[in-house]
């Protein structure tokens, strides 16, 4: 092979693919596309793999997405001691009895152990407008970064509103199916449950807010609402109270939710 051709093949002479471009460097409808979504959108690549530091960005994500996920709920720390002792949280487990089982075994997650059942009947009361459940779901870190700004913005909301708010609970190993049972003992006009979303590799940090109206053991998730992606760089917890009790409203009007009922979400700007 001739000289020439040769050099074209040697690996020194591709360009610096470890090194990210500038911002500069780039187009501007390529700064437009990232600037739109956290995703790893034309970060580059070396050869035909990533570059270091997205490599490294995605291991980092990966092993947060997987903490949350294996991480087991502590009220006091994971939401404070005195916002535990403010809002009066307190504990319950659904019928999976630890984090290996509930992963193995979803539906153990969607109802309550007998202890919780009892427990939950002695201390909330029933026929609330409102009731407000949190699980802990697929990401405790979730839970831990919302919940804090979400909880106080949406009882305060409420009454507002003149609704009556039932006492709110934690329920470690949760499911969204344990809406249904928390239909049957509290026989709230709507209940919401703030979960933990399953989370990815751009944040373990959303989380979701699954609605009905007066739920019922026969319920399956037809009948169910979701305002999703509650998070910083998602929906905020100010948009999401308005759009939570602006959805509960419409669904004690029309005494209907889940795919019976299409929220109305304010027009863009």
């Amino acid at each position: 092979m001739p000289a020439e051709e040769n050099k074209l093949a040697q690996p020194h002479d591709l360009p610096d693919a470890e090194s990210d471009l500038p911002e500069y460097d780039l187009s501007d409808i390529v700064k437009k596309v990232r600037a739109q979504t956290p995703a790893r959108l034309l970060a580059g690549r070396s050869g035909a793999a990533y570059r270091t530091n997205t490599h490294l960005e995605l291991r980092e994500a990966h092993a947060a997405a997987r903490d949350a996920v294996r991480a087991e709920l502590n009220l006091l720390r994971d939401l404070g001691e005195n916002f535990t002792r403010k809002w009066n949280l307190f504990e319950v487990c659904s019928r999976a009895a630890n984090k290996d089982e509930y992963l193995l075994r979803p539906d153990l997650g969607r109802r309550l152990n007998d202890e919780s059942r009892a427990e939950v009947s002695r201390r909330c009361l029933t026929t609330c407008d409102l009731q407000i459940v949190i699980g802990d779901g697929l990401s405790v870190t979730a839970v831990a970064a919302q919940i804090p700004r979400l909880l106080p913005l949406l009882c305060e909301g409420a009454k507002t509103r003149g609704w009556s708010v039932g006492a709110t609970f934690v329920i470690r190993h949760c499911r969204v199916g344990v809406l249904n049972e928390i239909g049957e003992l509290l026989a709230p006009e709507v209940a919401v449950l703030l979960i933990g979303e399953r989370p990815g590799l751009a944040t373990a940090e959303s989380l979701s807010a699954y609605m009905a109206f007066r739920p019922k053991v026969s319920d399956t998730d037809a009948e169910r609402n979701l305002i999703s992606n509650i998070h910083a760089r998602g929906v905020s917890a100010e948009q999401a109270t308005q759009r939570i009790l602006n959805l509960a409203a419409s669904m004690m009007k029309t005494q209907k939710s889940g795919c019976q009922l299409r929220e109305e979400l304010p027009a863009l700007p």
